[in-house]
């Protein structure tokens, strides 16, 4: 079974969003997918190497203000 993480940003710096991808590959995060939704909100989806680094950098990136607007762990059934 393999994991994701579904996350939302209502509000999105690509510049930001692509200086954080040595973090996130360091959280066991790799992108796969990355969605414009309405030319506001995006969507990107992640593969989850190691789910309790995952979850870390999440809080961290939302305590620093600049996290997703919604975040979903996902299993493939």
């Amino acid at each position: 079974m393999s994991q994701q993480l579904l996350l939302r940003y209502d509000s999105f710096d690509r510049t930001r969003f692509d200086d954080e991808a040595e973090n996130r590959a360091n959280a066991g995060l790799t992108l796969l997918q990355l969605w414009l939704e309405d030319s506001a909100a995006h969507w990107a989806l992640f593969s989850v190497n190691d789910i309790d680094k995952a979850k870390s950098w999440l809080k961290q990136d939302e305590a620093l203000g600049h996290g997703p607007a919604v975040a979903h762990f996902l299993s493939t059934a």
